[in-house]
């Protein structure tokens, strides 16, 4: 029977490398979306509730499992629209999560501060969420503190409170196009608009990539990767594609949750940061690493366009 063995271990050896080159390249990403109800300027005639329908409904075209919306209820008021785009959210079955109640910047405030806006945004969490778990936090601007003294504060007090740091390693500032967008629109500029929609799509591409490297130089391997997006109008118009994008570079979707088990997450840099960052930024700068070249983001042209 050693024949045997032997043969079938012939056969089997090519299966079993393919199955472990495709184990070792496979990538995985979470997305999540910042600063529900509203971000950046609407186009006329859209409603903060069309956005949230338009990135839902691509979301469960293209199989992206439960989303996270990080919430900053002070932007709600007595809005009826922008309590219907969150009351969507949920009633998708996606998850809303605390991004503090007014978008407040630590590095300008004390931790008392920012924990009592913490704190101040969980009533809308609970009545919107119910029994379903809203324990994740986003730092607004990606700021963790400005000196270690915050930074310790607002971690111990994340603990106390059971929630979980909903870290960022993937980020290409899209945020950025949203106002511009609007702005284009409102002049019918087509040859502007397309300019921000190969903009957008390039800058990603290239910021996805960079993360990649920046992993790889960080941890020796790539990691499973969280992607930062915002809720505006241009994002959702430019979503279907910037999947497909992340598609074709073998990206497979995957909850916050299932990211965050990646060993890479327990990374701390508690060092003290002006500007904070991604993780991935932020352990670079505290470890000294050099960052990979990258292009400069269009910022001056976004600012300017369709003024």
């Amino acid at each position: 029977m050693r024949w045997l063995s032997f043969v079938l271990l012939f056969c089997l050896s090519p299966i079993l490398a393919t199955a472990q080159q495709q184990q070792q390249v496979e990538k995985h990403v979470a997305i999540t979306v910042d600063d529900l109800p509203e971000h950046g300027a609407l186009p006329a005639g859209v409603t903060r509730t069309d956005i949230a329908k338009s990135m839902l409904a691509t979301f469960k075209a293209k199989g992206v499992p439960e989303v996270y919306g990080f919430v900053n209820a002070k932007k709600i008021g007595s809005d009826e629209d922008k309590s219907a785009s969150l009351k969507v959210w949920v009633d998708a079955g996606f998850p809303l999560a605390n991004h503090t109640y007014s978008h407040i910047d630590l590095t300008t405030h004390s931790a008392e501060e920012f924990d009592g806006e913490i704190a101040e945004n969980e009533a809308f969490l609970q009545a919107l969420m119910g029994t379903r778990d809203w324990h994740w936090f986003r730092y607004p601007y990606l700021h963790e503190g400005d000196t270690l003294e915050k930074r310790h504060a607002v971690r111990k007090y994340l603990q106390e409170h059971q929630y979980q740091v909903a870290q960022v390693t993937l980020d290409f500032e899209d945020y950025a196009w949203n106002s511009p967008y609007a702005r284009c629109m409102a002049k019918q500029d087509t040859e502007a608009i397309a300019w921000l929609k190969s903009s957008y799509l390039s800058t990603a591409a290239e910021y996805i990539s960079l993360g990649q490297k920046m992993a790889g130089q960080i941890y020796g391997r790539d990691i499973k990767h969280v992607l930062l997006l915002h809720i505006g109008a241009f994002d959702s118009v430019m979503l279907p594609e910037l999947l497909n994008l992340l598609t074709k570079q073998g990206f497979h979707f995957v909850t916050l949750e299932e990211a965050q088990k990646d060993p890479a997450y327990l990374s701390d840099p508690d060092t003290p940061f002006q500007d904070g960052g991604t993780l991935l930024d932020q352990l670079a700068k505290a470890r000294h690493l050099k960052y990979p070249p990258a292009t400069e983001k269009p910022m001056k042209k976004l600012a300017e366009i369709c003024r």
